[in-house]
Formats: C-alpha cells, sequence, structure tokens
C-alpha cells in the first residue's frame, strides 16, 4: 500500500484550482448582471482590488487542492479515475457550494434565479476541475 504522492496532489491541485478559476470567470457571463443588480440593491458593489483578484485566485487553488487531495484519499476505496474524481466533486459541492448558496438563500442576499444558475455552474466547475486534476495525480 502506497501513501499519497504530495507533489502529483499539488500539481493537480494547481491544474484544478486553474480549471475553476477560468470556467467561473467565463461562466459570470451568465450571472453578472443579476449580481450586480442585487449588491447594488444592497448597497453594495462588485469593484474588485488587486488584492480581490488574488484572492479569487488563492480560494480556487485551495479547492482545487482539496478536491486532488480527497481524490487522492478516496482513490484505494473507490479506484482511480474520472468516476471517482466526480464522486470526490459532488461531496465537495454538497458540503461547501450548496451549503454556501443555502445561506445566501436564508439571508435573502440574492434571487432565487441567480443562486440556482451558482448553484449549476458550481457543480459543473467543480466536476471538470476534480476529472482534469485527478487525471494528472498518480501514486
Amino acid at each position: 500500500m502506497s501513501g499519497i504522492n504530495t507533489s502529483r496532489v499539488l500539481l493537480g491541485g494547481l491544474v484544478a484550482g486553474a480549471v475553476i478559476w477560468l470556467m467561473e470567470g467565463f461562466a459570470s457571463v451568465l450571472y453578472m448582471d443579476d449580481l450586480q443588480a442585487d449588491l447594488a440593491a444592497l448597497g453594495l458593489s462588485m469593484d474588485m482590488s488587486a488584492s480581490t483578484w488574488i484572492l479569487t485566485v488563492l480560494v480556487s487553488l485551495l479547492i482545487g487542492l482539496t478536491l486532488v487531495f480527497l481524490y487522492a484519499a478516496a482513490r484505494p476505496r473507490f479506484g482511480p479515475g474520472p468516476k471517482t474524481a466526480a464522486l470526490i466533486a459532488v461531496v465537495v459541492w454538497l458540503g461547501a457550494y450548496l451549503t454556501q448558496i443555502i445561506g445566501y438563500h436564508m439571508l435573502e442576499m440574492f434571487r432565487t434565479s441567480l443562486l440556482v444558475t451558482w448553484a449549476v455552474v458550481g457543480l459543473v466547475e467543480v466536476v471538470v476541475a476534480a476529472i482534469a486534476g485527478g487525471a494528472v495525480y498518480k501514486e
């Protein structure tokens, strides 16, 4: 039985994080107008400083690293491959993405249609990212 290949987790996590960051950037065209309108109604804006942009990259990388680490840990039990990567992605989505979206809904911060779009986009992002990062991971 071998352990987790840390360097491959890091490399796969970087790939998965880049996928998330890029997909989120492209997908934002689906909801940006609604997001800006909802934020304006709360007296907030979408102005992003350089440090905010850096934070978006770091959060994407953290999610990517988490996905690939959990994939590496799950491989012995569920087997290597995209099916296991997708399973891990759904678990992360349920525990992180969906719970956050439900919290926004409970606070009535954003319209439901926007939250549904975020949920779907987030699920697609993490599944694609986990499969990409998992493809890089080797023991």
